[in-house]
């Protein structure tokens, strides 16, 4: 960069950075410097001399103005506190009132200039605001200027990061340098001794005019690439005299009622948008409340790359009860400037609790740049300490909020509960049918005795829904409380747990969804690879009607490559394409007489009955592999007529892939297992099975763990039998979905994606589930599912970045081994009980739920291991982590009352800045003696 002012300044591709601009006409430079000088806020620009052509300050203003129109504005001498009337700006520029008037339209329209009415008459009078908070936003709002110059998106954004140089030097407060955090009104305790300015209502009843404008900042970064998935819109309250501006001077606003104001404020509330107020005119006057969304807010951003929360944090300060909390996460996620973390709340085995790093402050600290933070959006999206949080939520694909559930599950709030779960998980009640609960295997109750019965609570939390009457049906709407609407269509391929769990969440933000389905009927594998004793169709059924009821459309018997094509979609308006297609086909050993009658893949042969379960099997069987699917074709080959059953695997006992409670449910219905033993031959006669032979299996893995089975080919084993079942794992069938497309697949038919935002070689593209990665379980898919949406509602709107400010959903497990546990109900392990009848001569699922006490004895089985830890340091003091929490546990306090002082920017500097920057320069030269 050639540029040596704009180094330390946050910029990409995408900015205008002239090296070699150039203003033809020399007088109009200079009168450009001069005003370029005037309105400048960079302390390194403070002349005319100091700027050249290569400057914002200079190009961004030779675009949008004429040499006249930057004559009429050097008239006001002064920014801000010059202003006047439409009939002195005529005297002082020699014209008539009209040629003034037409002036002042025109600038005013471009946002370079403004006007209020505060004066007796209540006449209009005009001045030039500042770059940023002003006519940066101004310009902004203008949508045929930023058409015609996107380039003022890079003076917006240069602008905004003016005062780095100066943060460390920023009070409390702000000093009257931008804008204000305002928390959530309901947030601020009633025994407060809050005032005034802390609280919206009191800036909304000020005022008799109120606008709605689109959000600059939002605009703004889209322009540059940089969105975080906040689209533009109308988020932004202009208030009193700035409401007409905005409106007259034909910005992208419209006036609103005072009931509209507070639906926004509201709706900004739930979606997780921090209220920040304009703080450069004194505490008797704000011009706007902003719903900043943070990863792409200038202020949030002037606090959080400095390292300043003084710039714009309120008088409040969160704090966690720890006793109360949960760790279900959700003030984690809302925290705008990841204050909020999770951790631990067990205390280490020499009895001390884990103690958290604080944010380093500048109040007593030299400062520069090293102590800037330029990846503060990612930083913020760190869900957990290094020392980590409870191993349940760690361990969990999806990362469900299960301390959550299980505790409003034992305090008899079942659909407060549900309605936690199906935050990440659409599907619970599949789920607690046939989750492999790697949350109970990672469980600390474990360590003690057995892991608490989370599938079990799951299962029973989500059966309450499954009855129409009950169900949960979320709110279907975008962030301005709307549907997209048919040009932002979406297809989703395949309808299985990763399909429909994007097809949910799309749902949740307002896209209009299709789910193509080739087969008759939805669901998938859940449907078609796992028996009904496993999984009853009337789950499926339920849970699927939910995501009906919400407004998706799910087309069955289209078979996407054949019936329609992906470019034929694209033509009917489609705008992405999550491709979850599952691993539908079953793989064969490759061994000698696979060919005959009586062999058949698991998979296959498991669609089959689940299509029709008067299907029959006659005599002894053979199930070859060890996984939950191999597991499942036994159990349901026995209730097929199997005479008798046996599985053979590769794997000793501890390798099998197969869930332990699986294995023994097997075993307790007869099925014998046969561990060490890979598939050799098939014997045959008259083309039909008659035995299978088997080679013992010495190793399984290499060194690295990579599957790499050794055989000793003289042990073998030979079992006779009738028919032999291949379940050795699954393979993809593209058909011609791909066809023509850039999609790459590697050469076990999964198609290569970036493993964050699941996006293919075809930009529109975007696959999960067991397509992407291989045969995974149902949890693994519909935790792609929720990533296919994320990245998906960013795709498809313009310059948002699939990556930053996105939260990575990672977290770290406690050490289970260095925690004490002094005390715990020491009750055992609830089991659900089985229903009457022979469970090998019945589809139907015999396991019952849990009944209200067991939940609630198993419920307290639960240690607590985890809980949010707040850095007040860090943390702004905006409410809205208290929006989210279920279990007030976090709240918040006036810790810092100096905060709510407001300064206009221009006594801000003398009264409050200045006064500062002495006292912290004394504190910083007296601590640096001392060492």
């Amino acid at each position: 960069m050639t540029n040596k002012s704009l180094e330390n300044y946050m910029l990409n591709e995408n900015d205008f950075l002239p090296e070699n601009y150039h203003v033809e006409d020399s007088e109009k430079l200079e009168l450009l410097k001069q005003l370029g000088a005037l309105i400048t806020d960079r302390r390194d620009k403070p002349s005319p001399e100091s700027i050249t052509e290569n400057d914002p300050e200079v190009w961004a203003l030779d675009m949008i103005m004429s040499k006249e129109e930057a004559r009429f504005m050097l008239s006001f001498e002064k920014k801000r506190v010059n202003s006047y009337s439409v009939e002195q700006l005529a005297e002082k520029n020699n014209i008539s009132v009209e040629e003034a008037q037409e002036f002042c339209d025109k600038l005013c329209h471009t946002g370079i200039l403004e006007f209020d009415r505060e004066t007796e008459d209540k006449s209009k009078r005009y001045f030039i605001p500042k770059f940023v908070v002003g006519s940066g936003e101004y310009m902004m709002m203008n949508k045929t200027l930023i058409e015609e110059h996107p380039q003022m998106a890079t003076l917006f954004n240069i602008m905004s990061q003016a005062g780095g140089p100066v943060a460390d030097n920023v009070p409390p407060g702000g000093g009257g340098t931008g804008m204000h955090v305002v928390p959530v009104e309901k947030a601020i305790p009633a025994e407060s001794k809050s005032v005034s300015v802390e609280h919206l209502s009191h800036w909304l009843k000020k005022y008799d005019k109120y606008a709605l404008e689109v959000c600059s900042c939002r605009r703004q970064q889209s322009i540059r690439g940089e969105g975080t998935g906040d689209i533009e819109g109308d988020f932004c309250i202009a208030l009193g005299d700035m409401a007409e501006y905005v409106v007259e001077s034909g910005k992208e606003a419209h006036y609103a009622t005072y009931e509209e104001c507070m639906e926004v404020l509201e709706r900004s509330e739930k979606k997780g948008f921090v209220h920040q107020i304009v703080n450069i005119d004194g505490e008797d006057k704000v011009v706007g409340i902003c719903n900043c969304a943070p990863g792409v807010c200038n202020a949030i951003r002037s606090s959080q790359l400095f390292n300043t929360p003084n710039l714009s944090a309120s008088a409040y300060r969160a704090h966690v009860e720890a006793d109360k909390c949960v760790a279900c996460g959700k003030c984690v996620e809302v925290c705008p400037v990841g204050a909020a973390k999770l951790g631990q709340k067990l205390c280490k085995k020499d009895g001390n609790e884990i103690t958290y790093p604080k944010a380093l402050l500048p109040d007593e600290t030299p400062w520069g740049v090293d102590k800037w933070n330029f990846n503060y959006r990612d930083d913020a999206k760190i869900n957990c300490y290094e020392t980590g949080t409870s191993p349940c939520k760690t361990a969990c694909p999806a990362h469900l909020a299960v301390q959550g559930y299980v505790q409003l599950a034992g305090e008899g709030k079942y659909m407060d509960a549900l309605k936690l779960i199906k935050q990440d998980n659409p599907f619970p009640a599949v789920c607690g049918a046939i989750c492999n609960h790697r949350c109970e295997d990672r469980c600390t109750r474990g360590t003690i005795d057995q892991p608490v019965a989370i599938d079990e609570i799951k299962k029973f939390i989500a059966a309450q829904e499954l009855k129409a009457e009950g169900r949960y049906i979320p709110d279907c709407e975008n962030d301005e409380g709307r549907q997209w609407g048919d040009d932002y269509k979406i297809a989703v391929i395949g309808s299985g747990p990763a399909g429909l769990t994007a097809a949910y969440y799309l749902r949740t933000k307002g896209y209009t969804v299709t789910v193509f389905e080739k087969e008759k009927e939805p669901g998938g594998m859940l449907r078609y690879g796992i028996p009904s004793f496993r999984l009853e169709k009337d789950v499926i059924n339920a849970e699927i009607e939910i995501i009906r009821t919400m407004g998706a459309e799910i087309r069955c018997g289209i078979e996407v490559g054949k019936d329609i094509t992906l470019d034929e979609l694209r033509a009917e308006g489609y705008k992405a394409f999550y491709v979850a297609i599952g691993m539908q086909d079953g793989r064969l050993a490759g061994v000698p007489g696979e060919d005959a009658e009586g062999v058949e893949t698991g998979v296959d042969f498991l669609r089959r009955v689940n299509l029709d379960t008067s299907q029959k099997l006659t005599g002894k069987t053979v199930v070859v592999g060890g996984g939950n699917v191999a597991v499942d074709v036994a159990r349901t080959a026995l209730r097929a007529g199997a005479g008798e059953t046996i599985m053979v695997c590769l794997e000793s006992r501890n390798e099998m892939p197969a869930s332990v409670d699986e294995v023994e449910e097997a075993k307790q219905e007869g099925i014998q297992i046969e561990n060490g033993w890979g598939p050799k031959e098939i014997l045959t006669e008259n083309g039909k099975v008659t035995g299978i032979v088997f080679k013992k299996c010495i190793s399984v893995f290499d060194a690295e763990h990579r599957f790499c089975p050794q055989y000793d080919e003289e042990e073998v084993m030979t079992i006779p039998c009738s028919n032999v079942l291949m379940s050795i794992g699954q393979k993809a069938e593209w058909g011609n979905i791909l066809d023509g497309s850039k999609v790459i697949t590697r050469s076990n038919g999964t198609a290569e994606a970036d493993p964050v935002t699941l996006q293919t070689a075809e930009e529109d593209i975007f696959v999960g589930g067991d397509i992407s990665h291989g045969a995974r379980f149902a949890i693994d898919a519909i935790a792609d599912g929720k990533e296919g949406m994320v990245s998906i509602h960013r795709f498809v709107h313009p310059g948002q970045s699939l990556t930053i400010g996105r939260d990575r959903r990672e977290f770290i497990e406690l050490d289970r081994d260095d925690v004490l546990i002094e005390s715990y109900d020491t009750s055992k392990r609830q089991k659900p009980a089985m229903q009457e009848g022979e469970a090998v001569k019945t589809y139907k699922d015999m396991r019952l739920l849990l009944t209200e006490e067991q939940v609630r004895a198993e419920a307290k089985r639960c240690l607590h291991c985890g809980a949010t830890t707040v850095d007040e340091n860090r943390c702004i003091g905006c409410g809205l982590c208290t929006t989210k929490c279920e279990f007030d546990a976090i709240h918040i306090s006036r810790d810092l009352p100096e905060n709510s002082q407001m300064y206009s920017s221009e006594e801000g500097m003398m009264k409050a800045v200045m006064p500062y920057a002495m006292k912290r320069k004394e504190i910083i030269m007296s601590k640096m003696k001392q060492n």
